[in-house]
């Protein structure tokens, strides 16, 4: 909740902005749990959460199997002393 009150406080006083800001609604619940509790929470805090948020699909399909592998490549970057990607 610190970051969102955080984002509120800078200025991201709309559901959609605010979403773009944190990034809530991309975890594993897929904003079926926090948006309401993120919406409640900007609107108490003076925004607004009239409009819907826009559900972005990724820019093109992703196996399962290349997200799962992401977790080696950080960890070789990480031994070898690469920044993250």
């Amino acid at each position: 909740m610190h970051d969102l009150d955080d984002a509120i406080a800078r200025g991201y006083s709309d559901i959609e902005s605010l979403k773009r800001y944190t990034g809530f609604g991309t975890g594993w619940c897929q904003g079926k749990w926090c948006v309401a509790l993120c919406a409640q929470r900007l609107v108490e805090r003076g925004g607004s959460a009239a409009a819907p948020i826009t559900p972005r699909p990724p820019v093109r399909p992703i196996a399962l199997g290349d997200l799962a592998g992401l977790a080696d490549v950080a960890r070789d970057d990480a031994a070898a002393g690469k920044p993250p990607r």
